[in-house]
């Protein structure tokens, strides 16, 4: 399968930027983690989520401008807190009163600065993580301070739509769960696996017997398997048209182990919501064994690393479909990433229960979850926080000049 492309050289900056270039003092930083009580708690194969967290950033700066971001929080079960306390008592010294150039800028001076602090506790994951929500609220801010969308101020071509897919649905309750998302407008749906072979697949061949001519349906194993039961999954299911099996194998797994599997895999292998870097990412484009390519912004990169590898997916003939499972501001900027890279890309959405996400617009009260339509308002459309979701926060800070 390997056919020896060299891995592609991805830059850490945006290809376009906004159209005036200013510098950007932050004077004041807010960020929020929230917790929502569950009725069903969300079961993947390594853990159970009981309750649904998210933490919110807002950046401003000297001049009044601002803009928000996400910081991954469903992991560790303390994560929301814990993401929230790092940009308070660990991130704010490298942030207020600091002049920069761009949200590449911040980027790169951030992920410099904090390394060593990273390294001395091991912590990669959550200083990468608020990174990335820091990000996305600094390029909020600059695009809203060009007076355009994220997706356009990313690239003046972009989609103002973009399609979606049904995420997140238990296979045990998939039957019900992929009824309820048809009936407000899905067509295309992904199902957890990775929790008993036997019963997976049984499950699974089941599925398909109910789905329509025009829709399709796609499994994630987060990471269950090793090669042997992973092999054993995909031979099983070689003859169901599943549009692709999502990490099957740990992303850590030797890429020996990923060639193999991809070598007798009848289905697209799909990945990369637990790769990192611009490295990683190059070196998952040039193994010639995804697919489909799934960043997460807001686990890694914002818009600043998450950019530039959505074109080096495309540009390499890989479907980009960013990764999101948490709260309404990630799925935005995921969705205004998704509509500047273009491509047959859909958009993850979670079906389940989370006031975090459908509190914001434009998911409040929509009837056609199917097709997302981005905000014609400067960044990423979002003023303030709906009102609704005040009640579930759980720790907070705000920190200015």
């Amino acid at each position: 399968m390997h056919n020896g492309r060299q891995a592609p050289h991805l830059a850490n900056s945006r290809l376009t930027c906004c159209p005036v270039c200013m510098s950007i003092t932050l004077c004041r930083i807010t960020v929020t983690a929230y917790r929502v009580p569950i009725a069903s708690p969300v079961a993947t194969s390594f853990g159970v989520m009981h309750n649904r967290p998210a933490v919110f950033v807002r950046l401003e700066d000297s001049d009044g401008a601002y803009g928000w971001g996400e910081i991954f929080a469903n992991w560790p079960a303390a994560g929301a807190e814990h993401r929230t306390r790092l940009v308070v008592e660990d991130m704010a010294d490298l942030l207020l009163g600091q002049t920069f150039d761009s949200a590449t800028d911040l980027f790169t001076q951030l992920t410099d600065k904090t390394h060593i602090r990273a390294l001395q506790c091991g912590e990669w994951g959550p200083f990468r993580q608020v990174i990335a929500g820091l990000d996305t609220a600094m390029t909020d801010l600059e695009a809203r301070r060009a007076g355009v969308p994220v997706a356009q101020f990313l690239n003046a071509e972009a989609a103002h739509t973009v399609p979606c897919y049904a995420s997140g649905i238990a296979i045990a309750q998939a039957e019900t769960q992929i009824a309820q998302s048809r009936a407000t407008g899905f067509s295309a749906f992904k199902v957890k696996v990775g929790f008993d072979l036997t019963r997976d697949i049984a499950l699974l061949t089941q599925l398909f017997a109910t789905l329509g001519p025009d829709e399709s349906l796609c499994a994630d194993a987060n990471q269950a398997w090793a090669l042997p039961d992973a092999e054993q999954f995909v031979s099983a299911c070689a003859a169901l048209p599943l549009g692709w099996l999502e990490e099957p194998l740990p992303a850590d797994a030797p890429l020996t182990h990923w060639r193999a599997l991809a070598d007798q895999s009848p289905c697209p292998l799909a990945g990369g919501e637990n790769i990192t870097g611009t490295g990683g990412f190059a070196d998952a484009i040039a193994s010639d064994v995804f697919s489909v390519l799934q960043p997460d912004i807001a686990k890694w990169g914002g818009f600043s690393g998450c950019w530039p590898v959505a074109q080096a997916i495309r540009n390499a003939g890989v479907r980009y479909c960013p990764h999101f499972l948490g709260g309404g501001i990630g799925l935005i900027a995921s969705a205004h990433l998704l509509a500047a890279a273009g491509g047959d890309g859909l958009l993850e959405v979670d079906v389940n229960p989370n006031p975090l996400r459908d509190a914001f617009d434009p998911w409040y009260g929509a009837t056609d979850r199917g097709t997302l339509s981005l905000s014609a308002e400067p960044g990423l459309g979002i003023t303030d926080l709906p009102e609704d979701i005040a009640q579930y926060a759980s720790f907070s800070g705000d920190l200015h000049l």
